[in-house]
């Protein structure tokens, strides 16, 4: 019997965390990791107490045809990363991990070219998390350097996230 690798294993625990999500375009998990420990996760849903989209069932950004990656004001929820990174301190997260997972709601598919959104590498960024690792497929994934998105400034020009 063949081990799973480390990287799969996170991603395979933040795969799970998405199960949780509420959005009806594209569920999003997230676990911080660090020296081998899970810090916190996180999954793509409406701020507590507010009601979640698939309760309403509707989503505002479908409704009104928003291409992915613009026009976040206009959603209901908070994004996986951001809910992993405020449910962990700071100090836990200097030099930390993040697993990323993302599935489109209504196929059950990885998300193609799945990143995240320019406000949640912001927050990646400030949280002191060193690399990113978000999975393509059941066994591939990438692994992206946050002094990447430093040294890049990608926030200067057009991207894409969610």
């Amino acid at each position: 019997m063949d081990r799973r690798d480390k990287h799969n294993y996170y991603l395979d625990i933040a795969e799970t965390v998405l199960e949780r999500g509420t959005c009806l375009r594209r569920n999003y998990g997230s676990i911080i990791v660090k020296n081998d420990e899970i810090i916190s996760t996180g999954y793509t849903g409406a701020p507590r107490g507010r009601t979640n989209c698939i309760d309403l069932k509707k989503c505002r950004r479908e409704e009104l045809n928003v291409p992915r990656g613009t026009h976040y004001e206009l959603c209901r929820s908070v994004h996986s990363e951001a809910n992993a990174i405020i449910s962990a301190s700071r100090k836990d997260m200097i030099g930390a991990t993040l697993y990323l997972v993302g599935k489109d709601a209504n196929t059950g598919e990885f998300v193609k070219d799945a990143n995240s959104c320019a406000m949640c590498k912001r927050l990646i960024i400030n949280a002191g998390i060193e690399m990113v690792v978000i999975r393509d497929t059941k066994n591939e994934f990438r692994i992206v350097y946050v002094d990447e998105w430093i040294n890049k400034d990608d926030s200067l020009s057009t991207q894409t996230g969610y």
